[in-house]
């Protein structure tokens, strides 16, 4: 390779690094701009992020009652933190919207892998606001047991809802709740009440004891299911059944019509046999296609219905005072737990009791009873009065 004349070359100019002494090289690597930018001397770029924009407590509270989604939004986050600050603000709107929440229908939908949840909740959820309705739905994503991540992609399956400005659509971790339930979804739900929202579709993981979780917090318990997935008559398991207040065959179209009849038809003579979860009302079978679009109607009228019949013999008044309760005492023992874990003396025994219990010296019972031994030491300490005290 040929130099090239001293005379053509830029004094500026350097060899690349991997060029060595650079003899022998016709170009070179010209030096960056000092201080600035693109070849503008003195221009810095600065990458800054945006902040967002910060709110008042009067301002997030008037947002939601207009229904603000950006004011929403950032008050369901809050109401997701953990940080103690949030806690407290998040509590304090709480208190404030409480009032103008309960005037919606909750409706929690739950149901085997590949029942086509997400899509059913897209075709249901359109019709409902196509009638003049807002719908919240909350949709709860399972958590890796091991990397604590979740895909959220409920949203993504739901394009037409997703789209509808009388809908708003909030996935949200499990973060391993048992249940599948996030545990600040009842917090959430009420915060959409007092944005406006008169149904709430609450969509759980489904699995183990989504049934539970989600029959604890709404007034309407729906099962999801579908033929040909191992899930027929024999295979449902009968707790499930027992708290559903309807059943709902899903993809009853084609060529899987007359299987989503027959289907229907066998899950509409068991319920007559099994104790009805609410009293006053009989479950019943639907079949729906999310697909056709089909059965939709059906459904919303006998919705309509159950919520006629349970508020006229106040079972609904009633289901949900019984579940504020719940809420109520549930938080205490999480918070219970929280504090008692969080005591010095518990703290410190707790690594040497659990590789006792690990390494088979130490049956769980003495540990666990050693461990609130030590509680209560402190307990008893932090309650002592100092002599001469009255």
């Amino acid at each position: 390779m040929m130099s090239q004349p001293e005379s053509t070359k830029n004094p500026n100019s350097r060899p690349p690094e991997w060029a060595g002494d650079g003899k022998g090289m016709s170009s070179g690597v010209m030096p960056g701009v000092k201080g600035g930018h693109d070849g503008v001397p003195g221009a810095t770029l600065q990458h800054k992020r945006r902040k967002r924009p910060g709110f008042t407590e009067q301002q997030m509270l008037d947002g939601v009652r207009a229904g603000d989604r950006t004011i929403l939004g950032r008050v369901i986050s809050l109401v997701e933190s953990n940080a103690d600050h949030h806690m407290d603000l998040a509590q304090a709107l709480l208190r404030s919207l409480l009032p103008e929440t309960g005037k919606a229908l909750r409706i929690g939908i739950t149901g085997v892998p590949g029942a086509g949840k997400s899509t059913f909740i897209d075709a249901f959820g359109s019709m409902l606001t196509a009638k003049g309705h807002k719908v919240a739905v909350l949709a709860v994503d399972p958590s890796s047991t091991m990397s604590k991540g979740s895909i959220l992609g409920d949203k993504t399956r739901m394009e037409t809802l997703s789209r509808d400005e009388n809908a708003f659509i909030r996935p949200s971790p499990s973060g391993g709740t048992l249940g599948g339930v996030n545990r600040k979804t009842r917090e959430t739900m009420l915060i959409c009440e007092a944005a406006g929202f008169d149904v709430i579709l609450i969509e759980t993981v489904g699995v183990g004891q989504s049934e539970a979780a989600v029959r604890s917090m709404t007034d309407f318990f729906m099962l999801l299911t579908l033929t040909g997935a191992g899930d027929d008559l024999q295979g449902i398991k009968r707790g499930v059944m027992e708290n559903a207040d309807a059943i709902v065959v899903n993809k009853a179209d084609g060529d899987n019509l007359l299987k989503a009849e027959r289907l229907g038809s066998e899950l509409g003579h068991a319920l007559h046999y099994l104790k009805t979860p609410t009293p006053g009302w009989q479950p019943s079978s639907f079949l729906v296609s999310a697909l056709k679009k089909t059965g939709l109607e059906e459904l919303w009228t006998m919705l309509l219905k159950f919520k006629e019949v349970t508020t006229e013999n106040g079972e609904l008044a009633h289901r949900r005072s019984q579940q504020t309760i719940e809420w109520m005492m549930g938080m205490v023992l999480e918070q219970v737990q929280q504090r008692f874990l969080s005591q010095p003396q518990v703290r410190e025994a707790l690594p040497g009791l659990k590789q006792q219990v690990a390494a088979g010296q130490l049956p769980a019972t003495t540990a666990a009873r050693d461990l609130l031994t030590a509680a209560d030491q402190l307990f008893s300490n932090n309650n002592q009065q100092p002599k001469g005290s009255s």
